[in-house]
């Protein structure tokens, strides 16, 4: 089996150094022998063969299950060189371009994300042990892309310019009715009632985040503006000035896109504005990694521009503004994988060492993916209305708007300036 190894990393592995100790205990290194040395060893023949037969699924699986080892490197530095090796191929092997197609034509049905799909869907990643999250997410519990005004930017101050810059783009006015879809753990629509002074209302399916969220609109003071609902987003009957939605829409599946929009259009008032921020790819659709639809996010899919754009037409929406975050989110899951690594003893104790390697695993294959200077991946903040004149003609208003906020977070005491302390995430 030795020499189908052989065969497909050289194949695939032409730059970097890469050494891999088979099965049978021959060591075989790949690359041109630039950049440090990395190495991986495995411990059972299936599962070297697996792994070889269907990398996307079986790699993560082996290093889960122990039978995949990083002897030399860390494991976000084996996947970088793969995937950077991978992606420079231009057109990937014939064998993964087969897999792919069964893949995309099958993701319709791995996404019929009906009612019932994704409440089991939502429980089965955001119901977790909410000490997990405490671990590596920010003070605030921020659980997507921040945004970093600068490179040496903290990861809570990188979170709260993200909720921000949102605010600032949702132009919300005080008194204004505020939708969150998905709203997670609900730093967001907390920020809107106590910096903006406005009147949101968010809605998850995790039971876990509703609890916490109204814990903490309690703890605030809060709960005469801001309320959390446990309800799907179809079933929503209420019209908003402000309808915003954060990390969710990857979870609506790609054959609900036209009935998601029709939704957000039915919602949304004449003069109202909407900012969706999104994971995307800067290329053509295609179907989600088997590893993370199997383990991390079960009926979720990262959208194509060209799949959203069509269906925000379709509902009678119109585009006043498209921007991409490009870096941002390797940099995000850079400080989360690092920080869930810095207290990975305690995430054992949680659950179990299987689990601590599956979580390792998703953090480092993410950042991976997203720092690849050929793959696709990127989030987008896409501000819809219904009418023109609804936002000003230029983008200026943005930084003039965030710098309003800022002043507002200072005096309210909510600036990060104040150090946060970083493990008590939810507070």
């Amino acid at each position: 089996m030795d020499w189908l190894l052989e065969k497909v990393f050289t194949s695939i592995v032409r730059s970097g150094r890469l050494m891999v100790t088979t099965a049978g205990g021959r060591t075989i290194e790949f690359g041109d022998g630039s950049g440090p040395p990395h190495a991986i060893r495995f411990t059972g023949s299936a599962a070297q063969l697996k792994v070889l037969l269907d990398p996307e699924l079986q790699l993560g699986e082996a290093f889960m299950d122990g039978s995949l080892i990083v002897e030399q490197g860390a494991l976000i530095d084996v996947l970088r060189l793969l995937s950077d090796n991978y992606y420079s191929l231009g057109e990937p092997p014939w064998w993964a371009r087969a897999l792919s197609a069964l893949r995309y034509g099958w993701r319709r049905i791995s996404q019929l994300n009906v009612r019932s799909a994704s409440q089991r869907n939502v429980a089965h990643h955001y119901d977790l042990d909410g000490g997990l999250y405490s671990l590596f997410l920010d003070a605030d519990r921020q659980y997507s892309c921040a945004y970093f005004e600068r490179p040496d930017q903290s990861l809570d101050e990188a979170q709260l310019a993200k909720k921000r810059h949102l605010a600032a783009k949702l132009l919300v006015k005080p008194g204004q009715r505020v939708l969150d879809i998905g709203s997670g753990w609900g730093g967001l629509a907390l920020y809107l009632a106590e910096i903006c002074n406005a009147q949101p209302r968010g809605v998850t399916l995790s039971k876990e985040q509703l609890a916490t969220a109204s814990e903490r609109a309690r703890q605030k003071n809060l709960t005469d503006r801001v309320r959390f609902d446990l309800i799907d987003y179809r079933d929503i009957q209420s019209v908003y000035d402000r309808i915003v939605s954060v990390g969710m829409f990857e979870h609506v599946g790609v054959g609900f896109y036209d009935a998601y929009f029709r939704k957000c259009a039915e919602m949304l008032k004449e003069d109202g504005v909407m900012v969706l921020h999104s994971i995307g790819r800067n290329e053509p659709p295609g179907a989600t990694n088997p590893w993370i639809a199997k383990y991390i996010f079960p009926g979720g899919y990262i959208p194509s521009l060209s799949e959203v754009l069509p269906a925000i037409e379709r509902a009678g929406l119109m585009v006043t503004d498209v921007e991409i975050l490009r870096l941002h989110y390797a940099e995000t899951l850079k400080a989360w994988r690092e920080r869930f690594m810095a207290r990975r003893d305690e995430a054992a104790r949680l659950y179990d060492e299987r689990f601590c390697r599956m979580w390792e695993f998703y953090l480092a294959s993410s950042e991976a993916a997203f720092r690849s200077p050929r793959n696709g991946l990127m989030v987008f903040q896409v501000q819809l209305a219904k009418k023109h004149g609804v936002v000003p003609v230029t983008r200026d208003y943005i930084a003039a708007e965030e710098n309003r906020l800022r002043s507002i977070e200072q005096l309210k005491g909510a600036s990060t300036a104040r150090r946060p302390r970083l493990q008590i995430a939810g507070e």
